[in-house]
């Protein structure tokens, strides 16, 4: 390992990083991963648990320093980050790192665009390489804790999503190295989050927000001379990953670092849903499709899954609301074969207890597969279905990567009409091409305060 160590290497690297050492097709890419991300925030601030959160935290207050995205309403540094962070995590709807399991543009990019607006005159290429940094460094140290975080109960948002959003701060307050070391220090020892939260809790959503928010106040305690953990990620006690995961492998998140960019290994959700089950969708998908199979002639279908997979998704779907909808395999399949899709319509309160989609949620059985297993962590994301008619007749598909990954992304045009579909919510045809073009060319402006006006 580097002598500096973990923590100190990976705050140096976000520290010295400059605009022009970045690859033009990792720009380009992010620049994608951006205009997502501000899209899964403008929906979500339409969502009744952040209009909640909203009406708590800004009660009585009169301070109009940043803005609550996709509104004309603005409130203080630390309740716009909490705010828009609890929006972009809202819907089920933000980008994944699939080995980190981080969802990183729900929190870097309301940091962004909030600490950017609280400073002013942050050009372009300042902020895109604050971005950059921001999803380098949490990614790495996530995916350094791998699937052993979640499987121990916690959820990855909120552990290491308050680095994501320490170092974007940071970045754009310009922090020394040591001052990056102190930032990642506080931020790590504020990460929180519990995964059971996901079969019904609308806190969920607002591990992303403490996250972003802890991550803020993170870089301005830092800022100040408040110290952290100076080895927090690979320390033996009390450190991030021997506390969160119970390993310590910190040598992964210094592995071919200014080589190989992790934005790249970030991918786009076409659907709504946790990315997990994403390959059983579309595997069963393809099956309907390819053999013009329709709901009616479906007997029973069987999901083939990894352990990971398994334990995250499919629970007894019991509480019948959004957030357990999203997180269930077995209501994500219903609607798939139902509907043919699984985006924002299909989780409207009406649906989520009808009785028809319930119904039909028991003819679809998961169990864990021991080939896909005994491939590892990497390949925790695949699936295979089997479809059995009702004449008994048996097809088959596997998927080793979902729709959207980076093995298999989406396309540009792909990404622009959900972020236009995620947009419409709360601007017009006008506002939203105005947004994307300023997204499209950010690199180019001297001054980034009106990006999402």
């Amino acid at each position: 390992m580097n002598e500096d160590g973990a923590t100190k290497s990976l705050a140096k690297f976000a520290a010295e990083l400059e605009f022009n050492k970045i690859p033009e097709n990792i720009l380009n890419y992010l620049k994608l991963l951006f205009l997502d991300g501000v899209g899964c925030c403008i929906h979500g601030n339409t969502l009744e648990w952040t209009k909640t959160l909203e009406e708590v935290v800004t009660n009585k207050e009169n301070i109009n320093q940043c803005s609550i995205i996709g509104t004309n309403k603005k409130t203080t540094l630390l309740n716009a980050v909490l705010i828009n962070s609890t929006a972009g995590h809202g819907f089920e709807s933000d980008d994944i790192h699939r080995e980190s399991i981080l969802h990183p543009n729900s929190i870097v990019v309301p940091v962004s665009i909030n600490v950017a607006e609280k400073m002013g005159n942050i050009n372009g290429k300042k902020f895109l390489t604050s971005v950059v940094a921001g999803y380098e460094v949490a990614t790495r140290i996530g995916s350094a804790a791998g699937t052993e975080l979640l499987l121990r109960g916690f959820h990855p948002q909120g552990t290491h999503g308050t680095i994501a959003a320490a170092i974007t701060a940071g970045k754009l307050m310009d922090f020394s190295t040591d001052q990056m070391v102190h930032a990642i220090g506080i931020a790590g020892s504020l990460g929180a989050g519990l995964m059971a939260a996901q079969e019904g809790a609308m806190v969920k959503r607002l591990h992303s927000g403490r996250a972003a928010q802890a991550g803020v106040l993170a870089a301005q305690l830092s800022a100040k001379n408040f110290t952290g953990i100076q080895n927090i990620v690979e320390a033996d006690y009390g450190g991030f990953l021997s506390s969160f995961s119970g390993k310590n492998d910190f040598n992964r998140s210094i592995r071919n670092l200014h080589k190989e960019w992790e934005c790249m290994n970030t991918g786009i959700k076409p659907y709504a849903s946790v990315t997990s089950i994403h390959t059983a969708l579309d595997c069963l998908k393809n099956i309907m499709e390819k053999n013009n199979i329709s709901v009616k002639n479906i007997k029973n279908i069987k999901a083939k899954i990894s352990h990971p997979t398994y334990v995250h998704c499919a629970w007894n779907y019991k509480n019948h609301n959004i957030t357990s909808a999203q997180m269930n395999i077995y209501y994500g399949l219903a609607l798939i074969a139902l509907e043919g899709e699984l985006f924002v319509n299909q989780f409207s309160k009406d649906k989520i207890s009808n009785p028809e989609i319930l119904n039909f949620m028991k003819k679809i059985t998961a169990e864990v597969d021991p080939k896909i297993e005994s491939l590892g962590h990497e390949f925790r994301h695949m699936a295979s279905i089997e479809l059995t008619t009702n004449d008994n007749k048996k097809f088959n598909h596997t998927e080793k990567y979902r729709k959207g990954s980076p093995e298999n992304p989406l396309t540009k045009d792909q990404i622009i009409s959900k972020f236009k579909s995620l947009a419409s919510y709360s601007y017009d045809e006008t506002q939203i091409n105005n947004i994307r073009e300023k997204i499209d060319n950010i690199e180019l402006s001297n001054n980034i305060e009106n990006l999402i006006n």
